[in-house]
């Protein structure tokens, strides 16, 4: 019985603290496995492309794509980082320690931060474009929306750190034995959590995008109208170019489908105990997201159909690539 039991720990040598491995039909694990880690490859191989597009080619170095490469960058870190490391940690037994278990939690934390916050860039970039046309130029330059880019990261890994600080003074605290990975949050960290990581981006997110949409409606109702020049001539609010309408449009898309998968993951993540350890439909789906936004990129934007065909074509290697006409 010793021994049988022995078998079914994920460290035999430890045999009264040794947590025990979960043993689901192996079609089930396969099954799995196989789509999980298709996922991951998926969204690692889809981001990469979007990154290489706006890094390499001079012409989509706008405000915009900036904010869009920040987003990629996060959305590839979930793919090479955070799903395999989930699938790791619920499917299987954690075998690297719990100082990696600390980075991994840490990591969590940072680019899901760092992803809300670029939502919240993105949305302030379109309110402005829309909204304040004549001043869009001035105000909102690629040297500052790098500047931004940076500080959303650099808040994120300040942030995130005030939740996990505990598990690098007592790494495996919270763990009942050996070979589990958990992050437990108190009640006053996860309002806190609450209120700054969730209500109150949120709130920013769908109120900027409200006021975007109105007047976006106004505009194309105006221009449908066909309103005189002596009105327009006369008209308080100077109207957005029809690509930066277009452009909403599109951003629109994509922070609707991020809010459809952030939503369900926030709310679960804090509900019972705040312990985040099991690999549910909500955690999929946010993770999902990731690989989801660079097929709405495909679907909406010609200049990323166009930089995939050049990037695996390799042309992009050719001198001077660098200075192709994108749009």
């Amino acid at each position: 019985m010793e021994t049988q039991d022995g078998a079914e720990l994920c460290f035999p040598q430890l045999f009264n603290t040794s947590c025990r491995k979960l043993k689901p039909p192996w079609f089930e694990v396969m099954f799995i496995h196989i789509l999980l880690y298709s996922i991951s490859l998926l969204t690692v191989a889809l981001n990469l492309l979007i990154i290489i597009s706006v890094s390499h080619f001079r012409q989509l170095h706008t405000p915009t794509n900036i904010l869009l490469l920040s987003l990629a960058v996060s959305d590839l870190l979930v793919g090479l980082v955070l799903m395999p490391g989930e699938i790791l940690r619920n499917t299987s037994c954690w075998f690297l320690g719990d100082f990696v278990c600390f980075l991994y939690n840490y990591l969590s934390f940072i680019i899901t931060t760092s992803s809300i916050g670029d939502m919240v860039l993105i949305s302030i970039d379109r309110y402005v474009a829309i909204c304040d046309p004549l001043h869009y130029t001035t105000r909102i330059t690629v040297n500052r929306v790098k500047l931004c880019v940076c500080l959303c990261w650099l808040f994120s890994v300040s942030y995130s750190f005030l939740f996990v600080k505990d598990e690098l003074t007592q790494p495996g605290r919270y763990n009942s034995c050996y070979g589990e990975c958990v992050l437990v949050i108190d009640y006053v960290a996860a309002a806190v959590d609450l209120v700054l990581g969730f209500i109150v981006p949120v709130t920013v997110i769908i109120a900027l995008y409200l006021r975007v949409f109105a007047v976006a409606v106004f505009q194309a109702r105006a221009m449908r109208s066909h309103i005189t020049a002596v009105t327009l001539q006369h008209s308080v609010t100077p109207k957005a170019k029809k690509s930066e309408l277009k452009a909403a449009r599109n951003l629109g898309v994509l922070v609707f489908v991020f809010l459809l998968c952030f939503c369900p993951y926030y709310s679960v993540s804090l509900a019972g105990d705040s312990l985040v350890n099991a690999l549910s439909a909500t955690y999929v789906l946010f993770y999902c997201n990731s690989c989801l936004n660079p097929l709405i990129y495909a679907f909406l934007y010609p200049w990323f159909r166009k930089s995939v065909k050049l990037i695996v074509t390799l042309q992009i290697l050719q001198p001077g690539s660098c200075e192709t006409n994108m749009l």
